[in-house]
């Protein structure tokens, strides 16, 4: 399993700096996880202001 940023990404890029392995870029419209190198951690979840990292 792995998270991935839905729709309610306002692209603050609070995420980004808390991944540990560097999963998350900033893409056209919002933030995305690579999802082959999420680790499952859920740092990016626990900083989240609108809750879109979710887990899949």
């Amino acid at each position: 399993m792995a998270y991935v940023i839905n729709e309610a990404c306002i692209s603050c890029g609070a995420c980004e700096p808390e991944c540990p392995v560097n999963a998350i870029s900033a893409g056209d419209d919002k933030y995305v996880i690579d999802a082959a190198a999420c680790i499952d951690c859920g740092a990016c979840a626990n900083v989240c202001p609108v809750d879109a990292p979710v887990a899949e």
